[in-house]
């Protein structure tokens, strides 16, 4: 009985081991490339939210069509339009989103950043 008790405390510490080490792990590799990734999440909404917005309603194309339009890397930026507003808004996971909207005579035009 106390062996069967030392096995599951063995078994607890170990997995509790094994999270903490992967918690430091991903918390240096946040600290190391979080900004970075970030900066790339914001530049890649934001441009697919511009071009898509332009294809979409300066070029008069379905966002459906726009999409084929994406450059190698942009696999996860996912495209959303607003027929009523003229928008089309890009989003990369939950690290970035940006919206563009069309306006006559300026085209499309992103929204101000917030930081």
């Amino acid at each position: 009985m106390a062996t069967a008790k030392a096995r599951r405390g063995a078994r607890r510490s170990n997995r509790l081991l094994w999270t903490t080490g992967i918690l430091v792990a991903l918390l240096t590799l946040w600290a190391a490339f979080g900004s970075a990734a970030l900066g790339y999440a914001r530049a890649g909404t934001a441009y697919g939210a511009r071009v898509a917005c332009s294809c979409r309603y300066v070029a008069g194309r379905s966002l459906e069509d726009c999409t084929k339009d994406k450059l190698a890397g942009m696999e996860l930026v996912t495209l959303s339009d607003d027929d009523e507003a003229k928008s089309v808004t890009a989003r990369m996971l939950i690290l970035a989103s940006d919206t563009a909207t069309y306006r006559k005579g300026y085209g499309c035009v992103l929204q101000p950043w917030e930081s």
